[in-house]
């Protein structure tokens, strides 16, 4: 049973839904419905914009520098292996222009539990044995709906992104929800489509 109202009702910033909480069920409906959760502070707020921002593979976009980063041999790569740190250090990454973290514990113990049914995945960059960089989403057949990323070191992120990206398309994934527009994103390859267009792919 989906408890959400319909999409069109959502207002011009994609806010659909306020309240609920964040059970592993819950979000599992939200995210299958082409919704996502994107609270501020304690109040359960849930999002499914108008346009909306999706990366398709084979349009990603790698620099040249980065390039040389990726065959440098500098970063190692992995899925899967730390999903609990990942998402916590997710939560603990300051933002320019937001105040602390929109990961709550609720919302890590709901991940965590989509992650243990298969759904959320992680991606981690390692340096000397070491977690520096990462991101967490949640794959429903072909498409992997990105959350958050992380970075403690210069282009860590952008590491673990370009190769999950790669990961996914190989794997049969054939787009990428980037949700809301982010320069980084858009210099990656990440584009506007309706969300008309995304709930089709999506029920596809």
């Amino acid at each position: 049973m989906n408890p959400f109202p319909p999409l069109e009702s959502a207002d011009e910033d994609g806010l659909l839904a306020v309240g609920g909480n964040y059970s592993t069920e819950l979000l599992r409906i939200a995210y299958q419905h082409g919704i996502f959760p994107w609270p501020t502070g304690e109040t359960p707020m849930w999002y499914s914009p108008d346009p909306r921002f999706v990366l398709f593979p084979d349009e990603l976009v790698v620099s040249k520098s980065m390039r040389q980063v990726l065959r440098s041999g500098k970063f190692h790569f992995s899925i899967n292996t730390h999903f609990r740190a990942v998402i916590t250090q997710c939560s603990q990454t300051y933002r320019k222009g937001q105040r602390g973290t929109w990961i709550n514990e609720d919302m890590i113990e709901a991940y965590i539990g989509l992650h243990k049914e298969g759904m959320a995945q992680s991606a981690e960059t390692w340096l000397d044995d070491q977690l520096v960089g990462g991101l967490y989403g949640v794959r429903m057949g072909n498409v992997f709906c990105g959350e958050s990323m992380f970075s403690h070191v210069s282009n860590a992120s952008k590491f673990a992104f370009i190769n999950m990206v790669e990961r996914l398309q190989k794997d049969g994934v054939i787009l990428i929800d980037c949700q809301v527009h982010t320069a980084h994103l858009e210099s990656l390859g990440a584009r506007m489509i309706s969300r008309r267009e995304y709930i089709e792919i999506l029920g596809k």
